[in-house]
């Protein structure tokens, strides 16, 4: 399998709305960040793991995007891991780099609850809860993990960033913590379903609006490279809950905000299994033989519903690139009046500015 990329792209396929909309995109903006003025921003970060401090695995580094936006102002007071090793490397990582005074007085604490107490006198403007989702997205406070509840009780006017997904355990344990969040008016916070705010997406969405346009069908293909895939948690099912669910779950998103909701009772899927021929990998990273195999994960997934507009959605998840390489596209076509257009956005995830991975 291969996928060639370049850079993300918004396509427009013809129809009678199309010379208005290819006019619209020469509108989206190159995206550049230049660190206002301002004061420091004092900035609490959950989890030294991946998602926070970047790997081969993917494009994602929340501390890397903090340095840019923030610059100078940038302060990490503090850092939450119970992994002390580790929380140790990516702070000498840090200290090597340009940004290394951001990180000059960050303390390593072993649990968010160490963090709360010792920063009660001077709580952060930020915390990003960057931990595994198995860690966090509960109210049971009985092994420390209501993540969330611990850190708007002790820092109510700082802003929460909590990344996707929002839980692994029960929905309704995640309904719980998000009636919660949602009763604390005084606090600030966002998931971490960014690809909302690309301007590409916003362009997507002015186009339907000032075209009065109204969807029809979208259809989301995520196909990851999985050979830097190196945790077992995320080959475990009953750990990460399966790539759909932690992976997947940010075009479920992007269909949900074009199609509006779904009639749940409408959704139906096939799978190709760990154990049937097309879905034997030959470069994983981790020893699968040590994981139960029902809780493997599928190689690949096609989901299919009918939206409550009486639209129709499309999911196609697949593990199946080699190298770092990740094929995208979320297409969304929509009719007014007689007139279509179709509206394609590829590549949301580019890990460099040419490439090929193959399978």
């Amino acid at each position: 399998m291969l996928a060639a990329r370049v850079r993300p792209v918004l396509r427009v396929s013809p129809g009678s709305a199309v010379q208005c909309a290819r006019r619209a995109l020469s509108d989206i903006p190159t995206p550049k960040v230049h660190p206002a003025p301002g004061p420091p921003v004092n900035v609490l970060i959950v989890g030294a793991g991946n998602i926070n401090f970047g790997s081969d695995e993917g494009p994602w580094n929340h501390s890397q995007r903090l340095e840019a936006k923030l610059g100078a102002r940038l302060r990490v007071v503090g850092l939450v891991d119970p992994a002390a090793e580790r929380a140790a490397g990516v702070l000498a990582s840090k200290a090597a780099t340009l940004a290394a005074p951001a990180y000059a007085d960050t303390v390593v604490y072993p649990s968010v609850q160490a963090a709360t107490a010792a920063l009660a006198s001077s709580p952060p403007d930020l915390v990003v809860l960057g931990s595994p989702p198995a860690f966090r997205g509960t109210t049971d406070k009985s092994k420390g993990f209501n993540a969330e509840e611990q850190l708007t009780d002790a820092f109510p006017a700082a802003a929460l960033f909590v990344e996707k997904p929002v839980a692994t355990g029960p929905v309704e344990e995640a309904q719980k913590v998000a009636d919660l969040l949602e009763s604390r008016k005084g606090s600030l916070v966002s998931v971490g379903y960014m690809l909302r705010y690309s301007a590409a997406v916003q362009k997507m969405k002015e186009i339907i609006r000032e075209n009065n346009l109204t969807v029809m069908m979208t259809s989301a293909r995520y196909v990851m490279a999985y050979e830097h895939s190196s945790k077992p948690a995320w080959w475990n099912k009953s750990i990460d809950c399966g790539p759909i669910v932690e992976q997947a779950t940010h075009f479920v998103d992007l269909s949900r905000y074009f199609g509006g909701e779904v009639d749940l009772s409408s959704i139906l899927a096939h799978s190709i299994e760990w154990y049937e021929k097309p879905g034997q990998l030959s470069k994983m990273a981790v020893d699968e033989s040590q994981i139960p195999e029902d809780d493997r994960i599928p190689r690949f997934t096609s989901a299919t519903w009918k939206y409550e507009s009486g639209a129709i959605g499309h999911l196609e998840h697949g593990v199946a690139l080699q190298g770092t390489e990740f094929s995208t596209e979320l297409a969304v076509c929509e009719w007014a009046q007689c007139r279509g257009v179709c509206l394609c956005l590829a590549d949301s995830h580019p890990q460099s500015p040419t490439g090929t991975s193959s399978s």
